[in-house]
Order: structure tokens, then sequence, then C-alpha cells
């Protein structure tokens, strides 16, 4: 394994641990260590440029998955802009170490506070849309981990070179 090698990976695990939390860039941790690993390997033009810009749209792109499953999940369940913004909030005071399961319970709690009481819904109609954005906010969190693990396999794959190795 060479150097670029093990700094990606080290990079990559650090961004798929990323990927569970919200304020955490993951997929910009991830695009950051193929850059550096890249540079590390001995960039050329071609075809690591290409790699690169193409990993760079891809990381843009990736960033939307979040906002589009959340968004899809409220509109599926009848949620509200304001239960995806109490989602996300809930989502972030769910981090905090002192609430178990905070990472689910938070956006749960969130998009159903601002249903309740900001959107004034009746409590089972601010469930089902706080259920649905909770949903759509896990499959996001889903979809961007099987998109870093792919990416990252794909970067390992790439790096991979026997006669480069740090160990030999």
């Amino acid at each position: 394994m060479s150097l670029a090698f093990l700094v990606f990976l080290v990079v990559w695990l650090i961004g798929l641990v990323a990927t569970f939390i919200p304020v955490l860039p993951a997929t910009f941790i991830i695009f950051v260590g193929s850059v550096v690993a890249t540079f590390l390997d001995g960039f050329q033009v071609w075809p690591d440029l290409p790699f690169l810009i193409t990993l760079g749209v891809v990381t843009i792109l990736v960033g939307f998955v979040d906002n589009l499953a959340s968004a899809w999940g409220a509109r599926r369940y009848g949620g509200s802009k304001q239960a995806i913004w109490g989602a996300l909030i809930g989502g972030l005071v769910g981090i905090l170490p002192i609430i178990p399961f905070g990472l689910i319970i938070g956006p749960l709690l969130g998009a159903l506070i601002a249903e309740l009481f900001i959107v004034r819904k009746p409590f089972p109609e601010a469930l089902r849309s706080a259920w649905g954005t909770l949903i759509g906010l896990l499959a996001g969190i889903a979809a961007k981990f099987v998109l870093h693990v792919l990416i990252g396999l794909f970067e390992l794959w790439r790096l991979y070179d026997p006669a480069k190795s740090v160990f030999a």
C-alpha cells in the first residue's frame, strides 16, 4: 500500500463515520482526501484531472441527496417546510451525547414540534408528517453512505499499486 492509499483510506473512514453526523460535510471530506491522495500519488493531468473534476461534480450532487430525500419524505407524508427545518435542527441537537439515539429521535421530535407548534397541525397529522420527514432523512443518509462506499472503493482501487508499498 502506498502512502497515498493509506492517507485516503484513513480520510475515507473518517468520511464514512461523518456520513451519520449531520453537521459534518462527509462527502467533502472524502473529496478532499481524494485530492490529497492524488497529489501524493504524483498528479498527472491525464487521467487525474478528469477524475477529480468528475468527483467534484459528484460531491456537489451528493450534497443534495439529504435535502431531496427529506423533502420527498415530508411531501410524501404531508409534511411542511417547517417540519424539514425542525428535523434538521432536531438532528443537530440529537448529536449531543446526553440524548440516547439522538440522531434518530432528534429529527423526529424536531419535525413533530414544528408541525404541532408552528404549523399547528393536529397531533395525528403532525406525527405522520414528522415520520415522513424522518424516513426521508434516513433514506438520504443511507443513499449517501452507499455513494460514499462506492466512491471510496473506486478511489482505493485507483490508488492501489503494490510497487509503491510503504511496507516493502
